[in-house]
This record gives structure tokens, C-alpha cells and sequence, in this order.
């Protein structure tokens, strides 16, 4: 009963929503806004619960391991201490919460961002070899998007800046379109696969 009652809820939304989004009555579109907008807020709430109580065990679980433990701390403090300064002293321009916001997560994030950028240039290079005429042609194209944004292209003339416009319009636009319709039709089949039952991971390792 405990892993049939979660898929019947499952399942019965899943085609409700279906059912609404393709209907053109005025009430099955109310319907499906106070579904999508209202409710979701609430499932969105619930899931930040589960998140953080993950967050909180996994985290729990690492303090054994000395290497680890300070970020883990760190991390377990910063949990803590922004709801509490949020719910003291508000979330005002001049509060503890938004200094701490300012000061501290927003470096954080500019840092993880700036990170990113040099590894997705460190995978660009390793993958951007020309062993063969696809990985040649893909590199090339690369290039031409990389010069295309910046001041260097423009020494080449408005052909090149024609030219870069083009890939994008047609040749990267074609294969951005496919890859597209590709995860468009994964996601109406792993729909159809957690409506009907078939697809169980969703809960949990044990079901």
C-alpha cells in the first residue's frame, strides 16, 4: 500500500493535467493555472524541506571525516544562521541577513561561476580535437561562434560577421532544434512511464 498509493496520486494528476492542458473550456483553463501556479508553490515549498533535510543528514554523516569536517561546519552554520537572522531582523536592506547576503553568498556564487568558465574552456579543449572531419568541422564552427562576440572578428569585414550569423542561424540552429525535440520526447516518455507505473525510481532506492 505504501508504494501504490504514491503512484495512483501520481498518476491521477499526471492525467489530469494532460487532460487540461489540451481542453479549451474556460474552467479547464483556471483549473490548470491554479494547478501549475498555485500548487506548485506548495510542492516547491515541501521539496526545499526535503532538500534541506538532506542537506542536514548527509552533511551529519561527513563530520566523522577530519579532511571534510570545517566545510561541513561551515555549511551546517550557514543553514542555520540565515533563517534565524532572516526571522530577527527581517531581510531589510540594512539587516544582518543582507550583508551576509551581499558580502558572502554573492562572492561565493561570482567565484563558482568563474570556475565554471574554465572548466567548461578545459572540456572545450579536449574535446574540440580534430581527429576526424565532424570534430573539424565542429571545432571550426566553435571558433567562428567564440571571435564572432568579440572585437577580434570584426578586423575580418561584415562577411565574417555575416558569415558567423549564418552558423548560428542555420547550421547551429538546426542541431540546437534536434536536441530539442530529442529531450522534449524523453520527457513525454518518462511521463508516460511514471503515469502507467513503470517507472518506480522516483520512490526511492528501497521501492
Amino acid at each position: 500500500m505504501a508504494r501504490l498509493f504514491p503512484q495512483i496520486i501520481c498518476g491521477f494528476f499526471g492525467v489530469v493535467l494532460f487532460v487540461l492542458y489540451f481542453l479549451k473550456a474556460p474552467l479547464a483553463k483556471s483549473l490548470y493555472l491554479t494547478i501549475t501556479s498555485d500548487y506548485w508553490q506548495i510542492i516547491f515549498a515541501f521539496a526545499l524541506l526535503v532538500g534541506v533535510a538532506s542537506f542536514i543528514r548527509v552533511n551529519i554523516k561527513k563530520l566523522s571525516n577530519l579532511s571534510e569536517s570545517p566545510y561541513v561546519i561551515t555549511g551546517l552554520l550557514g543553514l542555520f544562521a540565515m533563517p534565524i537572522m532572516a526571522l530577527v531582523w527581517g531581510i531589510k536592506g540594512d539587516s544582518p541577513f543582507m550583508w551576509v547576503f551581499e558580502n558572502v553568498q554573492v562572492p561565493l556564487q561570482a567565484t563558482v561561476f568563474a570556475l565554471l568558465a574554465f572548466f567548461v574552456a578545459s572540456a572545450s579543449l579536449r574535446g574540440f580535437k580534430a581527429r576526424s572531419l565532424p570534430a573539424t568541422i565542429l571545432l571550426v564552427s566553435a571558433l567562428i561562434a567564440l571571435l564572432s562576440r568579440s572585437d577580434i572578428f570584426g578586423w575580418f569585414g561584415n562577411s565574417a560577421l555575416e558569415f558567423s550569423e549564418w552558423v548560428r542561424s542555420y547550421p547551429s540552429m538546426s542541431a540546437r532544434r534536434g536536441i530539442l525535440i530529442g529531450i522534449g520526447l524523453g520527457s513525454v516518455t518518462t511521463s508516460l512511464r511514471i503515469i502507467l507505473g513503470i517507472e518506480r525510481t522516483w520512490l526511492g532506492k528501497d521501492r
